[in-house]
Protein backbone atom coordinates (compact mmCIF):
# COMPACT_ATOMS: atom_id res chain seq x y z
CA UNK A 1 0.00 0.00 0.00
CA UNK A 2 1.16 3.30 -1.19
CA UNK A 3 1.66 5.95 1.33
CA UNK A 4 -0.63 8.21 -0.53
CA UNK A 5 -3.37 5.27 -0.02
CA UNK A 6 -2.50 5.41 3.34
CA UNK A 7 -3.48 8.70 4.20
CA UNK A 8 -6.72 8.66 2.27
CA UNK A 9 -7.82 5.22 4.53
CA UNK A 10 -6.36 7.03 7.60
CA UNK A 11 -8.71 9.98 6.97
CA UNK A 12 -11.51 8.31 5.94
CA UNK A 13 -11.58 6.04 9.02
CA UNK A 14 -10.99 9.29 10.68
CA UNK A 15 -14.02 11.21 9.99
CA UNK A 16 -16.71 7.95 10.11
CA UNK A 17 -15.17 7.62 13.87
CA UNK A 18 -15.49 11.31 14.51
CA UNK A 19 -18.97 11.23 13.03
CA UNK A 20 -19.97 8.16 15.47
CA UNK A 21 -18.19 9.84 18.27
CA UNK A 22 -20.30 13.05 17.73
CA UNK A 23 -23.53 11.22 17.17
CA UNK A 24 -23.22 8.85 20.16
CA UNK A 25 -22.43 12.01 22.32
CA UNK A 26 -19.77 9.91 24.02
CA UNK A 27 -17.33 13.08 23.67
CA UNK A 28 -19.07 15.20 26.41
CA UNK A 29 -17.58 15.73 29.40
CA UNK A 30 -20.76 14.80 31.30
CA UNK A 31 -20.72 11.62 29.82
CA UNK A 32 -17.48 10.78 30.47
CA UNK A 33 -17.56 11.87 34.13
CA UNK A 34 -20.79 10.18 34.41
CA UNK A 35 -19.33 6.48 33.23
CA UNK A 36 -16.17 7.24 35.46
CA UNK A 37 -18.98 7.84 38.12
CA UNK A 38 -21.21 4.49 37.12
CA UNK A 39 -24.00 6.42 36.56
CA UNK A 40 -23.97 7.07 32.84
CA UNK A 41 -23.25 3.72 30.76
CA UNK A 42 -22.80 5.11 27.21
CA UNK A 43 -19.11 5.15 27.05
CA UNK A 44 -18.75 1.83 27.81
CA UNK A 45 -21.56 0.41 25.22
CA UNK A 46 -19.93 2.80 22.53
CA UNK A 47 -16.43 1.41 23.78
CA UNK A 48 -17.63 -2.12 23.55
CA UNK A 49 -19.05 -1.85 20.38
CA UNK A 50 -16.07 -0.68 19.17
CA UNK A 51 -14.43 -3.50 20.51
CA UNK A 52 -17.08 -6.28 18.94
CA UNK A 53 -16.77 -4.55 15.41
CA UNK A 54 -13.22 -5.07 15.75
CA UNK A 55 -12.95 -8.30 16.38
CA UNK A 56 -15.33 -9.55 13.68
CA UNK A 57 -13.08 -7.13 11.17
CA UNK A 58 -9.84 -8.66 12.15
CA UNK A 59 -11.32 -11.90 12.39
CA UNK A 60 -12.43 -11.82 8.22
CA UNK A 61 -8.98 -10.04 7.58
CA UNK A 62 -6.66 -12.53 9.62
CA UNK A 63 -8.80 -15.50 8.19
CA UNK A 64 -8.54 -14.42 4.55
CA UNK A 65 -5.16 -14.37 5.26
CA UNK A 66 -4.91 -10.22 4.02
CA UNK A 67 -3.50 -9.35 7.39
CA UNK A 68 -0.89 -11.08 9.95
CA UNK A 69 -0.79 -9.77 13.74
CA UNK A 70 1.67 -8.21 15.47
CA UNK A 71 0.70 -8.79 19.67
CA UNK A 72 2.40 -6.91 21.89
CA UNK A 73 3.89 -8.67 25.02
CA UNK A 74 1.96 -8.57 27.97
CA UNK A 75 3.44 -5.68 30.83
CA UNK A 76 0.79 -6.27 33.74
CA UNK A 77 2.80 -3.74 36.05
CA UNK A 78 3.08 -0.97 33.58
CA UNK A 79 -0.63 -1.68 31.88
CA UNK A 80 -2.00 -1.49 35.87
CA UNK A 81 -0.23 1.78 37.23
CA UNK A 82 -1.01 3.86 33.01
CA UNK A 83 -4.11 2.25 33.63
CA UNK A 84 -4.87 4.03 37.03
CA UNK A 85 -3.12 7.23 35.71
CA UNK A 86 -5.26 7.70 32.75
CA UNK A 87 -8.54 6.96 34.66
CA UNK A 88 -7.42 9.64 37.44
CA UNK A 89 -6.99 12.21 34.07
CA UNK A 90 -9.84 11.26 32.27
CA UNK A 91 -12.01 11.69 35.68
CA UNK A 92 -10.38 15.16 36.40
CA UNK A 93 -10.53 16.80 32.70
CA UNK A 94 -13.48 15.01 31.92
CA UNK A 95 -12.39 14.00 28.22
CA UNK A 96 -9.86 10.65 27.17
CA UNK A 97 -7.38 11.11 24.24
CA UNK A 98 -9.97 10.07 21.82
CA UNK A 99 -12.63 12.77 22.53
CA UNK A 100 -10.25 15.43 23.26
CA UNK A 101 -10.52 16.94 19.45
CA UNK A 102 -14.05 16.14 19.34
CA UNK A 103 -14.50 18.60 22.67
CA UNK A 104 -12.30 21.42 20.82
CA UNK A 105 -14.66 21.06 17.33
CA UNK A 106 -17.60 21.24 19.81
CA UNK A 107 -16.32 24.58 21.04
CA UNK A 108 -14.94 23.85 24.38
CA UNK A 109 -12.37 25.73 25.08
CA UNK A 110 -10.88 24.06 28.40
CA UNK A 111 -10.80 20.50 25.96
CA UNK A 112 -7.58 23.27 25.19
CA UNK A 113 -5.68 22.92 27.87
CA UNK A 114 -6.22 18.76 27.78
CA UNK A 115 -4.54 18.35 24.72
CA UNK A 116 -1.67 20.58 25.77
CA UNK A 117 -1.47 18.47 29.38
CA UNK A 118 -1.80 15.28 26.75
CA UNK A 119 1.32 16.50 24.73
CA UNK A 120 3.58 17.56 27.32
CA UNK A 121 2.40 14.14 29.03
CA UNK A 122 3.83 12.30 25.97
CA UNK A 123 6.81 13.93 25.62
CA UNK A 124 7.70 13.78 29.52
CA UNK A 125 7.27 9.62 29.03
CA UNK A 126 9.21 9.43 25.60
CA UNK A 127 12.15 11.20 28.09
CA UNK A 128 11.23 8.92 30.75
CA UNK A 129 10.71 5.45 29.02
CA UNK A 130 14.74 4.78 28.79
CA UNK A 131 14.73 4.75 32.44
CA UNK A 132 11.27 3.16 33.18
CA UNK A 133 12.12 0.24 30.99
CA UNK A 134 14.80 -0.67 33.86
CA UNK A 135 12.52 -1.13 36.47
CA UNK A 136 9.38 -3.02 37.39
CA UNK A 137 7.07 -1.46 35.03
CA UNK A 138 9.36 -2.44 32.17
CA UNK A 139 8.94 -6.58 32.88
CA UNK A 140 7.52 -8.60 30.35
CA UNK A 141 5.57 -11.89 31.00
CA UNK A 142 5.69 -12.77 26.83
CA UNK A 143 3.16 -12.34 23.90
CA UNK A 144 -0.42 -13.90 25.65
CA UNK A 145 -2.85 -15.15 23.15
CA UNK A 146 -5.97 -15.92 24.30
CA UNK A 147 -6.90 -18.08 21.03
CA UNK A 148 -3.56 -19.72 21.28
CA UNK A 149 -4.33 -21.19 25.21
CA UNK A 150 -7.20 -22.32 23.94
CA UNK A 151 -5.95 -24.21 20.82
CA UNK A 152 -8.54 -22.43 18.41
CA UNK A 153 -7.95 -20.09 15.39
CA UNK A 154 -7.59 -16.16 16.08
CA UNK A 155 -10.72 -16.09 13.87
CA UNK A 156 -12.65 -18.24 15.78
CA UNK A 157 -11.43 -16.62 19.45
CA UNK A 158 -12.30 -13.15 18.04
CA UNK A 159 -15.87 -13.94 16.98
CA UNK A 160 -16.39 -15.62 20.16
CA UNK A 161 -15.37 -12.64 21.71
CA UNK A 162 -17.74 -10.20 19.89
CA UNK A 163 -20.34 -12.64 20.58
CA UNK A 164 -20.01 -12.23 24.26
CA UNK A 165 -19.42 -8.67 23.88
CA UNK A 166 -22.45 -8.47 22.11
CA UNK A 167 -24.65 -10.47 24.90
CA UNK A 168 -23.04 -7.99 27.81
CA UNK A 169 -23.97 -5.28 25.75
CA UNK A 170 -28.02 -6.50 25.26
CA UNK A 171 -27.62 -7.11 29.22
CA UNK A 172 -26.36 -3.59 29.19
CA UNK A 173 -29.42 -1.93 26.93
CA UNK A 174 -31.89 -3.92 28.97
CA UNK A 175 -30.68 -2.75 32.00
CA UNK A 176 -30.19 0.71 31.12
CA UNK A 177 -31.48 2.01 28.27
CA UNK A 178 -29.50 4.90 26.12
CA UNK A 179 -32.00 7.12 25.78
CA UNK A 180 -32.38 7.31 29.91
CA UNK A 181 -28.73 8.81 30.01
CA UNK A 182 -28.67 10.38 27.16
CA UNK A 183 -29.26 13.98 28.06
CA UNK A 184 -29.73 13.47 31.64
CA UNK A 185 -26.57 15.32 32.62
CA UNK A 186 -24.99 15.40 29.24
CA UNK A 187 -23.13 18.94 29.81
CA UNK A 188 -22.17 17.79 33.33
CA UNK A 189 -24.46 20.31 35.04
CA UNK A 190 -25.92 17.91 37.59
CA UNK A 191 -28.21 20.42 39.27
CA UNK A 192 -30.30 19.89 35.81
CA UNK A 193 -30.68 16.42 36.17
CA UNK A 194 -31.64 16.48 39.99
CA UNK A 195 -35.68 16.92 40.84
CA UNK A 196 -36.40 20.07 42.38
CA UNK A 197 -36.60 19.62 46.34
CA UNK A 198 -39.98 18.76 47.63
CA UNK A 199 -40.67 21.47 49.01
CA UNK A 200 -40.60 23.52 46.09
CA UNK A 201 -43.34 23.81 43.67
CA UNK A 202 -43.84 24.68 40.00
CA UNK A 203 -46.52 26.75 40.14
CA UNK A 204 -48.46 26.76 35.92
CA UNK A 205 -48.54 30.13 34.53
CA UNK A 206 -52.08 31.74 34.26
Amino acid sequence: MSVTAAIAIGIAMGIVFGFALEKSRVFEPGVIVGQMQMRNFIMLKVFLTAVATGAVVLAALNGFGIVKLAPKAAMYYADVVGGLILGAGIALAGACPGTTLAQIGAGYRDALFTLIGGLFGAMTYSYAEPTLSKTFLGQSSGKLIFSQLMGIPYWAGALGLAAVVALVLVGLETWRPWRDDLGKDVDGDLASASPAPSHIRTVPAE
